[in-house]
């Protein structure tokens, strides 16, 4: 899986809008490519020579974002007509190569007179301040804008209004206008209102997104030119140098002789993968164009199979070493290292596959299936000829836990990657290798680095007017300080928010409005990030959108409603789980933290919900019995003594209940 064919390319931009749309060639793509790799070689470098941090964000997005209007078409295509389908389960029309006509050339597009316009116009706007950086910073502190500063604050404020909507749609462009709105006119709301402020002036703003930190130029940007930018390089690299065909065949070869081996297969490939993709939809996309003949084979059914691929994908965000952008974001704002948010991360993984694996072993006996003879090497054999496509990926744990920088992590597995490459000589990175790839790394960041500069208009709004806080006291006003009632409400609000706006974007809204509800309560920083960030992935899999299930329909040709539903049913100890990180002081051990013994015995009666949750949308067959298992499972998810002991002796219940229906229907 070196490149994605036109088919699977077609499918990932259809479902996530965060892919380039348009297809470049001849010289013009050789330009956009020698400038993405220019950017990748720029970020690489700046690592070890850095440049102060205000400069480099400007630098990045000075080159990003013209990139942006000539990689991405101005029109917004079908959406409309693609989230009607969805809502109604109605599946994506085929292909023509699929409906048995052939399928034409696909054509290079040139951009337009307007979009040039607007490349030339970002880059002015953007090399500006870099021509007086001083100046810039001073005036950023507080002295007077000029007219020129103004004129190119507003300028850049529309080119990034539009750049969103070209790269993730109309729904964060609508909410970034409402915010600037909101600051402009928020003197006029009722003075009664707990949201009103006293109004900002078109200076003051452009002052606080343009010349300050917290706007365009903030946290989320950073993220973008440091994080993300290194993280997609290091993802093409392996990508190119055949880690992602390894990791496929390992992962089938890994599983034979069981009629379970196809799903757990498919699960474990996904996991793998996630390492070079970082996308849910592109993971689920890559996956099952090898894994559907497959799954089809074994006996799965369409829908069940799309379930397995979609949750499968969506573990590519939620899993280490990579997990996804926010995650980063979230490393940021809690200005700890990396490799804590990836043991914060590392128990509800495990929880996370253990649940799928259990309702995989469910169905295999549910559907009748078995296994399927795949032509692969064995395992023993991949692992010696080719293992040495993990050691990059343990080398960045290594060197993050001998005390060095993520980014100096990531570009010295990234050189260990390319070098590795050359025991391969299927997959030797020679000059156009390593061309391509450095290319690839920045053509995959431009709509999150689109993205992570709109969402600075939030921050920034949200910073100057003090909205945040006053939106999080209306929550916890709404809960009646309840925290029950306000995790439910926030995990609803980040639900509804990531149905709208990619992860990232829906990640950075809530983190700054809605986990101060949280912490209001009492629920700690680390413990609020994360169940926003769980729930920020989550939207990816939840009906009425879910992208990665429309995504994995689309494949397997199910209906898309019934896909989504599986998917969800494979995915709800995610849903679950992170409750128990706000709801009980206990629930920190979830993420690692504490004594080891209370980690232990947490992580212990964790997997024992998260395997009550597998028997109750599944494995039972009387719903008495599946009612009960799924109250215990939420019992015990509670991690504090009077819950558990209810939730062991529910469950001692429903498996003595279980056993005397059986003794009595099979007397024998």
């Amino acid at each position: 899986m070196t490149e994605l064919s036109d088919r699977e390319a077609e499918l990932v931009s259809a479902h996530e809008q965060e892919r380039p749309a348009r297809q470049l060639g001849g010289a013009l793509r050789l330009g956009v490519w020698i400038v993405g790799g220019s950017l990748s070689v720029y970020s690489l470098v700046v690592v070890f020579r850095p440049v102060e941090a205000v400069e480099h964000r400007i630098t990045f997005l000075a080159v990003a974002l013209p990139l942006v209007f000539l990689c991405y078409r101005a029109g917004t295509g079908s959406l409309l007509q693609r989230l009607l389908r969805r809502g109604t389960g109605t599946p994506e029309p085929a292909a023509p190569a699929e409906a048995g006509i052939p399928e034409p050339a696909r054509r290079a597009e040139r951009p337009s007179v307007a979009d040039w316009l607007l490349a030339a116009a970002a880059l002015a706007v953007l090399v500006y301040p870099l021509l007086d950086m001083d100046g810039f910073r001073q005036r950023g502190s507080g002295a007077a804008l000029t007219e020129l500063d103004i004129a190119a604050g507003l300028v850049l404020t529309v080119l990034l209004l539009e750049a969103v909507r070209r790269t993730v749609g109309w729904a964060l462009t609508i909410i970034c206008i409402i915010f600037l709105i909101y600051a402009y006119y928020g003197a006029y709301l009722p003075i009664d209102w707990t949201i009103g402020h006293r109004g900002f002036d078109l200076s003051q703003i452009v002052s606080q997104l343009y010349t300050g930190t917290e706007g365009f130029f903030g946290v989320p940007m950073q993220v973008a030119a440091s994080y993300i930018i290194l993280f997609t390089i290091y993802g093409a690299v392996l990508d190119y140098s055949g880690a992602s065909r390894f990791f496929i065949d390992l992962s089938f070869a890994a599983f034979r002789r069981s009629r379970a081996a196809p799903g757990r297969t498919v699960t474990t490939a996904g996991f793998l993968l996630g390492t070079v993709s970082g996308s849910g939809v592109a993971t689920t996309v890559s996956l099952g164009s090898v894994a559907w003949p497959v799954l089809r084979r074994a006996g799965y059914p369409r829908e069940p199979a799309g379930g397995i691929l979609a949750a499968s994908g969506i573990g590519a965000i939620l899993s280490p070493p990579t997990l996804g952008a926010a995650a980063f974001i979230i490393a940021e704002y809690l200005r700890v290292g990396y490799l804590q948010v990836l043991l914060y991360a590392t128990i509800p993984t495990i929880l996370y596959y253990l649940g799928i694996f259990l309702a995989i072993e469910i169905d295999s006996r549910r559907f009748g299936t078995h296994a399927v003879g795949v032509d692969a090497p064995r395992a023993g054999r991949l692992l010696l000829r080719f293992g040495y496509h993990f050691s990059s990926l343990i080398l960045i744990i290594v060197l993050m836990a001998l005390d060095r920088s993520a980014f100096q992590s990531v570009v010295i597995a990234t050189g260990i990657a390319f070098a590795l490459s050359f025991l391969d000589p299927r997959h030797r990175m020679g000059p156009r290798r390593v061309g391509q790839a450095l290319a690839k790394g920045t053509l995959e960041v431009l709509p999150v680095t689109a993205v992570c500069a709109a969402a600075g208009i939030i921050v920034g709004v949200i910073t100057q007017t003090g909205l945040g806080l006053n939106l999080s006291g209306i929550i916890v006003d709404l809960a009646a300080g309840n925290l029950i009632l306000t995790t439910v409400m926030s995990g609803v609000a980040v639900m509804l928010l990531g149905l709208a706006v990619p992860v990232t974007a829906s990640f950075i809204i809530a983190a700054v409005i809605i986990s101060p509800a949280l912490m209001a309560l009492g629920v700690t920083q680390p413990e609020a990030y994360m169940f926003v960030f769980y729930y920020a992935v989550l939207s990816e899999v939840s009906p009425p959108t879910a992208l990665s299930a429309v995504a994995a329909a689309a494949i397997t040709g199910g209906n898309t409603y019934r896909t989504m539903m599986m998917t969800w049913r494979y995915t709800l100890p995610a849903f679950l789980v992170p409750f128990a990180f706000v709801l009980t002081p206990n629930g920190q051990a979830l993420l690692g933290q504490g004594p080891i013994g209370t980690v232990l015995l947490m992580t212990a009666l964790s997997a024992v919900a998260v395997a009550a949750l597998a028997l109750a949308t599944g494995g039972l067959s009387a719903w008495p019995e599946r009612l009960l298992t799924a109250a215990a499972a939420v019992l015990l998810l509670f991690l504090e003594p009077v819950p558990i002991v209810a939730g062991l002796a529910a469950l001692a219940v429903v498996a003595a209940v279980h056993l005397v229906r059986r003794s009595r229907r099979d007397p024998a």
